[in-house]
């Protein structure tokens, strides 16, 4: 059993009830607009590790560990992640490229600053999408997701919301 935090468009902050919400994660995925790359090391501090993308405010180069993005395997659950790749039949191109290859279980996006979960019955992945955890951006909510991986499970989907 794995615990996952997600978080994404933090643009440099994340609030300090986000960061209580997450702690205690095995694993924190971060789905890109981190706007400080700095946010990596204080992640790191709150969990032994960190996945991330990075976004289109983010500087590609900026951090080692930020790709644009990231195929890898919790337990038995083949994860994608990126952070502009749209919402189940409205996917980009680049996202649909991707999917067909990875054929992940779990698809995680960012960039839209609205968070969902839906499962996508034509491709077989749930996808989801945390929404926006800083407070730059039309949002009115900053928003989080923590779940558990148990072995090819997805489960006890948790959201947090706090007011701008």
């Amino acid at each position: 059993m794995t615990k996952i935090g997600l978080l994404s468009d933090t643009h440099g902050l994340i609030p300090e009830p986000i960061r209580h919400f997450l702690q205690g994660s095995d694993q924190i995925w971060h789905a890109g607009d981190w706007g400080d790359v700095n946010l990596f090391e204080i992640l790191a501090q709150m969990s032994p590790k960190v996945v991330g993308v990075y976004g289109n405010i983010d500087n590609p180069h900026a951090h080692p560990h930020l790709k644009l993005y990231q195929n890898f395997t919790v337990e038995e659950v083949n994860v994608l992640m990126m952070h502009i790749g749209g919402y189940p039949d409205k996917y980009t191109s680049e996202a649909r490229t991707l999917i067909k290859k990875y054929k992940p279980q779990l698809f995680v996006t960012g960039h839209s600053h609205i968070l969902k979960a839906m499962y996508d019955s034509h491709y077989q992945h749930l996808h989801l999408n945390p929404g926006a955890a800083g407070k730059y951006g039309f949002h009115t909510l900053s928003t989080a997701m923590r779940f558990v991986i148990n072995g090819n499970r997805i489960e006890n989907l948790e959201i947090f919301e706090l007011k701008k």
